[in-house]
């Protein structure tokens, strides 16, 4: 294993002062690393807060700022936040409006925060997030996972909180945003834990596995390595299959990387993505390419789509202010 590491046992936390002082004008870390926080916190509107295990970075802490999440809990590598963090978060950055929990659909996620949520004084709402259609459950899931969907549903949600949208409104927004989002990855290469020093599976030099999840669950089946049209159409081809109405119109495409693939290959990926959407007569109205919700070291990628109307399509073009989203005014 070959990493730039002092110390498994202190990585996160170096790396989370690294990460906190280079973004200090958007973002504060807690003293005591319980959460990164949006600078200066904005208690006049629903609080965002969501979170999980590192390892998937920027997911959620590149994604705490203006238009985005207020705060966000960082969990050791592939492991839940605590309560008492998501607690923290709440108490530092929520106000009388609420705060809203937004939650990918993994077991200890979804249990830790829902302990958090009645912990917390005040009016709270909490979304699951789980757009991935490879599998239905996994080791980790009871239901469908959670994985690079939770990006375009985070978007959407913070571009309304930030407009002054109520807890109950934004409930409904982000269950239709995450009802309208589907996402399914491939992975080339396994991961490696640093405390664990070796790959979490094998795969062999003309393998892959389709479907895989961002902590390197199995997915559908491995199988023989293909070229980039072939794989981009077998899972844009899942992702519409799974749609429960046919899908017209406009669509976001999000190609993400799992943190080891290059850019020149993600766009390569997104333009195969494109050319099988158009051939069924989609017309893709916004993109986002790059590795967002990554899976440590793990080459591979996920596509994304989202079904957009005028309002899920202005919500995400609304200004955003991130670690590692950035546009508008």
């Amino acid at each position: 294993m070959k990493k730039f590491l002092n110390d498994t046992e202190t990585l996160l936390h170096q790396s989370l002062d690294g990460f906190a002082h280079c973004h200090r004008e958007l973002l504060e870390l807690d003293p005591d690393y319980r959460f990164v926080a949006r600078r200066p916190p904005r208690r006049d509107k629903v609080a965002l807060i969501s979170g999980g295990g590192s390892g998937h970075e920027p997911l959620h802490a590149g994604l705490v700022g203006r238009g985005m999440l207020d705060a966000a809990c960082p969990g050791q590598i592939f492991t839940s936040p605590t309560p008492d963090q998501m607690l923290a978060a709440a108490e530092h950055v929520g106000g009388a409006p609420g705060v809203l929990f937004i939650v990918k659909n993994y077991e200890g996620d979804v249990m830790n925060f829902a302990m958090a949520s009645e912990l917390v004084t005040g009016r709270t709402a909490t979304l699951i997030v789980n757009d991935d259609v490879a599998v239905q459950n996994s080791t980790y899931t009871t239901g469908r996972r959670g994985i690079a969907g939770t990006l375009v549903v985070e978007k959407i949600l913070g571009a309304a909180a930030e407009r002054g949208l109520d807890l109950s409104r934004l409930v409904e927004l982000g269950e239709r945003a995450n009802a309208a989002t589907r996402s399914m990855g491939v992975a080339l290469t396994s991961c490696t834990v640093p405390a664990v020093g070796r790959p979490t599976f094998e795969l062999g030099s003309g393998e892959m596995e389709m479907g895989v999840g961002i902590h390197g669950e199995p997915g559908r089946r491995r199988v023989a390595l293909a070229s980039a049209d072939a794989i981009a159409s077998e899972l844009v081809a899942a992702i519409l299959e799974d749609f429960s109405s046919e899908l017209s119109g406009e669509v976001l495409l999000f190609v993400n990387g799992f943190g080891a693939t290059p850019l020149l290959e993600l766009y390569l990926v997104y333009d195969a993505a494109h050319r099988a959407l158009l051939q069924r007569g989609l017309k893709v109205a916004r993109s986002l390419v790059g590795s967002y919700v990554t899976s440590l070291d793990m080459a591979g990628c996920s596509v994304t789509i989202t079904r957009l109307d005028a309002e899920l399509r202005e919500l995400w073009d609304d200004p955003v202010a991130t670690a590692a989203l950035s546009w508008g005014g």
